[in-house]
């Protein structure tokens, strides 16, 4: 039998050398991967908005916190680039790209975290409403991993980890375009694990349930409730907690990209506090 590509006594969560591009990396559950990331000696491009949007209205200019991640990560010595822009356009993500390419030579780890969602009965939701949410969860993702995938194939290695949710495994009311979303993730990432396993690339989807972000403040804030209270209604998680937080994610996402996952691909890993064990 020929050797496996990585001997276990290679196997590591030091990404020393590594390039790591993140989109959606300004809060949450992007930002805390990215300082994981950084704290682990990855170069890390983070990618988010530089304008807010008009649906869902949670979300804002993130150019800012990108450049606060940008000073927090330089601060402890580590390398850093920001690219603003929207997962919708394929011109900002090649820009991207190609700015870390230029910067750092190779991308090692595309972590598909960018994101929205909002609250809509399906009969009242608009084509505007489902456009963005379906352009922005999982367009986006699939343009983001078009941008990457031949530098990964021309390194022979490289990892995609896209961020689904407990909604990419089971239906929720009122999330019916988040959830569609959702689960056309778990199809891309069961797609391309098979279409690119040849040229040594995994990839993964990872399912939280809810989590401690500015995500669960927006869809409070539209409800005119507490994110605890939208957390508790909407979750029903096995082990007596609200949600997970953004950290418990970043881990996962770690592990996932690490040597030490590097037979797992193709496949749905939750960090769901055993919500789907119900």
């Amino acid at each position: 039998m020929p050797e496996p590509v990585i001997s276990p006594a290679a196997t590591t969560e030091d990404f020393t050398g590594k390039v790591v591009l993140i989109t959606g990396a300004g809060s949450g559950q992007g930002r805390a991967t990215a300082l994981a990331f950084a704290r682990k000696n990855a170069a890390v491009v983070g990618f988010d908005l530089d304008r807010p949007l008009p649906y869902p209205a949670y979300v804002t200019d993130e150019a800012a916190a990108l450049d606060s991640l940008g000073r927090q990560i330089e601060a402890s010595g580590g390398r850093f680039l920001a690219a603003t822009g929207d997962v919708r356009s394929a011109a900002d993500l090649e820009a991207a790209a190609a700015a870390a390419l230029d910067r750092f030579g190779r991308i090692d780890v595309l972590f598909n975290n960018a994101g929205v969602g909002s609250y809509a009965e399906a009969a009242a939701l608009t084509e505007d409403q489902w456009d963005a949410v379906l352009d922005i969860n999982l367009k986006g993702a699939w343009l983001a991993a078009r941008t990457v995938i031949p530098t990964f194939i021309a390194q022979g290695s490289g990892v995609i980890i896209n961020n689904s949710s407990i909604a990419g495994l089971r239906g929720f009311p009122r999330l019916s375009h988040y959830a569609a979303s959702k689960w056309g993730l778990v199809g891309l990432t069961k797609s391309w694990a098979i279409e690119l396993a040849p040229h040594g690339i995994r990839v993964v989807s990872i399912h939280p349930t809810g989590v401690n972000s500015a995500f669960n403040d927006g869809l409070a804030a539209q409800e005119g409730s507490t994110p605890r209270e939208i957390a508790e209604r909407s979750a029903g998680n096995l082990l007596p907690v609200p949600w997970v937080e953004v950290d418990d994610v970043a881990e996962l996402v770690l592990f996932l990209a690490s040597d030490r996952a590097r037979y797992i691909t193709g496949a749905q890993v939750p960090v769901d506090a055993g919500l789907l064990t119900r």
